[in-house]
């Protein structure tokens, strides 16, 4: 056999091996919150993960590695950053049973482009001294002069709040919304700073009485011995929409990149997630409710009160985004009170 004859046998051979069964994850998610996630799937599969901690910037990293990007996977959290993943055009649809079965039609693209995990209420932190839990029922109600100067929030353009403004541009329209936002300006006790934990720690100061933030922030106080005081002075509270009752949720989520290099195991990968073992364990980690219903939360997470999601689309909602940020900017909302 010629030399030539050898080598070309040989890369026949090399290319006829098969992949390697892995799954590479761009991760929004601290590796520590995802370790045991990974572990359970890799022990029931067999397949091997990879992941890399991206806290922000992973649609521009996939745009500019394109086509030779090493990503299957991204995990990341807020819709608005999934949507536009989505729009940007880095990840591609995937069509599952096993998906469909277990996440809510309002918590998955309609597309099937990016499927939620697990959710989390943009809810009400109340101090216990200062208010009674029954006098906060619904979102409108944040903007009744009786909160004037009692109430803290985090800035009107991070996601959060741009979230639960879409919402409000959902199920009221501009207009509404638009005066609610103004309402809710005029009571800020300060003008809008920090994160949801320091509204939390501006209330147990006595700088305000009220707060908006995200359930899972509460898990994250009761597991911090400095700021377990903070925790310890609230109520957490859940508002409503007024024309069905429910309350404002925000997810965490998966898609598969649209360059994927193992898309097969990448698509295990996304329907383990989605089954009751790993719900529990994802959920349980951060402080979330498990997207499957039929999956119960912690018992931390469950004691903090039962909680009726938002059954609207999350895509219907994402899709208010621009006039969302737009209107708080309008009124000048971190202009403060």
């Amino acid at each position: 056999m010629s030399p030539r004859t050898t080598v070309l046998a040989l890369l026949a051979s090399a290319t006829a091996l098969p992949a390697m069964a892995e799954v590479n994850i761009y991760s929004y998610r601290q590796p520590e919150l995802i370790a045991p996630l990974l572990d359970a799937f890799t022990e029931e599969t067999g397949i091997e993960t990879n992941s890399v901690y991206i806290d922000q910037g992973i649609v521009e990293r996939l745009q500019a590695e394109g086509d030779r990007s090493p990503a299957d996977i991204i995990l990341t959290v807020d819709i608005s950053r999934l949507s536009r993943a989505k729009e940007a055009g880095v990840t591609q649809a995937v069509q599952s049973d096993v998906l469909e079965e277990h996440i809510p039609e309002a918590l998955r693209d309609p597309e099937g482009h990016w499927y939620g995990l697990t959710t989390r209420g943009r809810i009400v932190y109340a101090s216990k001294e200062r208010v009674d839990p029954s006098e906060i029922t619904t979102y409108k109600n944040l903007a009744d002069p009786k909160w004037e100067g009692r109430i803290c929030t985090r800035s009107g353009t991070h996601v959060y709040t741009l979230g639960l403004v879409s919402a409000m541009i959902e199920h009221y329209g501009e207009e509404e919304t638009r005066t609610w936002l103004e309402g809710v300006k005029s009571n800020l006790a300060r003008d809008p700073e920090g994160n949801d934990r320091a509204q939390v720690r501006a209330i147990w100061a006595g700088e305000c009485d009220i707060s908006l933030g995200n359930t899972y922030y509460m898990g994250a106080m009761m597991n911090d011995p400095e700021q377990q005081e903070w925790a310890n002075a609230v109520n957490v509270t859940f508002p409503t929409f007024e024309d069905n009752d429910t309350t404002h949720v925000n997810i965490s989520g998966v898609a598969m990149t649209n360059s994927a290099p193992h898309p097969e195991d990448a698509k295990a990968f996304m329907e383990f997630l989605a089954s009751p073992e790993a719900q529990k364990i994802y959920a349980d980690v951060v402080h979330e409710y498990p997207a499957d219903p039929e999956t119960t939360p912690s018992d931390l997470v469950a004691g903090w009160g039962e909680i009726k999601p938002d059954t609207t689309n999350l895509e219907a909602i994402a899709a208010h985004r621009a006039d969302a940020l737009r209107l708080v900017q309008e009124v000048n909302f971190d202009g403060g009170a």
